[in-house]
């Protein structure tokens, strides 16, 4: 009989101030150069040496587009990755193969398998520094049925990598283990996912759940009182009142002449940073379609600090993938079936997964405590308008993490008026 295993796969974002302090180190990875994609295995790099980490981002988002025609999209690819790289531990054979494939990581010998893990590693450590400016949590838990305890290696090598935390659950009690697991996942989240598992089989034997909590402050705030109504256009026969916010301010942007479309970084308090990209009207598909990890590197390139009337709008979105679905169409199919190896974690081929779910939330707003030296920025030697930019039809986000070169999240806003 296949035993089910179901991972679990969630994410908290909350754009705001914080005045929250980890205590938490950066190990033995202070001198390590998470920029170096031979070090970094995940890092943003358009090296052709580097890995293909980052295509993996963007082959994710254009398959969750495609299944989300006109609608808000929002992921973490770093939350997904993390809990399929932990499966990975206990993989073997094709089922090993096919996820870190999947995930854009060619050339599967033991040594380049012990160095994918050890980049996880690495940024994992990194991203759960101490930085008095953002509040960036992750981590991951197993839930395991009573009397089923995993392999030991497989035990050590998830709690090296990945400092996974083990709890046992009653999964034939179905209801009990089910808020056992979600209220696990609200107190790491903040109550931004109070129920992330709505269904549990008596059958599980195993849930894996990875978590994203990250808040953050814009290193320039939005001073709510320039924040107005406006229309934001769905598409050209829809539009939705919205509250834009609005800052005159210097930024760094550029416009892409051959995609048609505005690039614009804001940055947040801290190491994280936020790529908007505002294709012309009717060039969404065709931006989509460019989307590459050589793309976002040429924009970075060419990223000029321009002086702008910026108008984003306020708004909180969520997003709920069935993973499986999607990496089936990727090319992950054997983990999720009776074929699936993965007895590295029970002894024996007697699981499988059943469910992949991804969670998502992203909350945008004006807060953040403005920097004594920020307005100093304002009073620059400029004599010409700033240029307009606004956000009033759908866009792209990515945030990235600027220490590791990791993306962390990424979405399409279709309507902000939704949730």
């Amino acid at each position: 009989m296949k035993y089910l295993l179901y991972p679990c796969l969630l994410l908290a974002v909350l754009c705001a101030v914080t005045h929250c302090h980890h205590e938490e180190t950066c190990h033995e990875v202070d001198n390590t150069n998470l920029h170096d994609p031979t070090e970094n295995l995940l890092t943003y790099n358009c090296d052709n040496q580097a890995s293909n980490y980052t295509d993996f981002v963007f082959r994710f988002y254009k398959h969750a587009v495609s299944k989300e025609a006109d609608k808000n999209v929002f992921f973490s690819p770093l939350s997904i990755s993390t809990a399929f790289a932990i499966l990975a531990v206990g993989a073997k054979s094709t089922t090993l193969s096919q996820i870190f494939e999947g995930l854009g990581f060619d050339g599967l010998t033991e040594t380049h398998i012990h160095d994918i893990h050890e980049s996880f590693h690495k940024v994992l450590a990194v991203l759960n520094c101490t930085d008095v400016n953002i509040t960036l949590n992750i981590g991951n838990a197993f839930f395991t049925a009573i009397g089923h305890k995993p392999q030991e290696t497989f035990l050590q090598n998830t709690k090296q990598f990945y400092d996974v935390d083990f709890f046992s659950s009653d999964f034939h009690k179905p209801e009990e283990a089910k808020k056992h697991i979600n209220k696990y996942v609200g107190e790491k989240t903040k109550g931004k996912i109070p129920e992330l598992i709505t269904h549990l089989d008596p059958s599980t034997i195993l849930v894996l759940v990875n978590y994203i909590y990250f808040k953050a402050a814009w290193e320039k705030s939005f001073d709510p009182l320039n924040t107005y109504e406006d229309d934001f256009f769905v598409n050209t026969n829809t539009s939705v009142r919205v509250n834009m916010m609005q800052r005159v301010s210097n930024y760094d942007s550029y416009y892409d002449e051959d995609l048609s479309c505005e690039v614009v970084e804001l940055p947040y308090k801290g190491t994280a940073r936020a790529l908007l990209i505002l294709p012309d009207d009717g060039k969404m598909k065709q931006v989509e379609d460019a989307l590459s990890k050589e793309t976002v590197c040429s924009w970075d390139s060419k990223l000029e600090t321009r002086r702008l009337d910026l108008k984003l709008p306020k708004f909180s979105i969520s997003g709920v993938y069935d993973v499986k679905d999607i990496f089936k169409e990727m090319g992950i199919t054997e983990v999720f079936s009776g074929n699936a190896d993965l007895s590295g974690i029970s002894g024996s081929r007697n699981l499988q997964v059943s469910q992949a779910i991804h969670k998502a939330l992203l909350e945008v707003d004006e807060a953040g405590t403005v920097a004594a030296g920020a307005t100093a920025i304002i009073f620059t030697r400029v004599h010409h308008p700033p240029v307009p930019i606004k956000f009033n039809r759908p866009f792209i986000i990515l945030i990235a993490d600027k220490a590791t070169r990791t993306a962390l999240f990424m979405g399409k806003i279709v309507d902000p008026a939704k949730k």
